[in-house]
């Protein structure tokens, strides 16, 4: 199987004091030209604010496709959405959430980057935005785009190709195991099947062997119930 998109546009950004009273942010990202370097943890001159919870190596960089910003305009009646807007590193046309998988690596420049999971924002997506819902409405709609961890570091740009070279989980897309988690609906062996995917983060397979042990105990308990 063969996938290759160009890479449209790369972002970054600084952290920044956005709203009185709350934590600073580095969601606005401005587009950067030239050959950038990308270390373990992300494009070198990007930054994260709250390193408890945005960044780390399972979220070394953020893709969120291109395609999707139309939908949004149409939907929230806004003109003012492209690529850049949701505080990404990376925009295309022509991958999405359900083309792409979990594990999935990609090659572009000199890099290796690996597919590691989904992505679940938080108030900062609303507040910069300026709309209530938009996290909700990401989860709501499985336009969350996907993190990548660091295989290989090196440098991109703008109009670098990116090549799929390996696709272990076939049967895991990004949409599924993104739904899965967000909205626990999955069955107890799907379940201990993605607590078990070691492409996925450890907090993503801790989530799901909860799930799994949850769904178990649960059955075990109506059938000890059943007269």
């Amino acid at each position: 199987m063969t996938v290759s998109v160009a890479i449209e546009s790369v972002f970054a950004g600084a952290v920044e004091e956005r709203w009185p009273g709350k934590p600073p942010s580095a969601i606005a990202k401005h587009p950067v030209s030239g050959r950038i370097k990308v270390a373990e943890l992300g494009i070198t001159v990007d930054a994260q604010a709250d390193l408890n919870v945005h960044g780390g190596p399972d979220k070394a960089l953020h893709h969120y496709p291109g395609e999707h910003y139309a939908i949004w305009r149409k939907e929230l009646s806004r003109d003012d959405l492209g690529p850049g807007s949701f505080g990404e590193n990376l925009s295309t046309t022509g991958l999405t959430e359900k083309t792409v998988c979990i594990g999935d690596i990609f090659s572009l420049g000199s890099v290796r980057l690996q597919v590691s999971q989904g992505r679940q924002p938080c108030w900062k997506l609303n507040a910069h935005t300026g709309e209530e819902q938009m996290a909700y409405l990401f989860q709501k709609t499985g336009r969350t785009g996907w993190y990548y961890r660091v295989l290989s570091t090196g440098t991109i740009g703008p109009d670098d190709v990116m090549t799929l070279t390996d696709r272990p989980h076939p049967d895991w897309s990004v949409a599924r195991v993104t739904a899965a988690r967000l909205t626990g609906k999955v069955s107890p062996a799907d379940a201990a099947t993605l607590a078990n995917l070691p492409e996925l983060p450890r907090r993503w397979r801790n989530a799901f062997e909860k799930m799994a042990n949850e769904v178990l105990n649960e059955d075990t308990r109506s059938r000890l119930q059943t007269p």
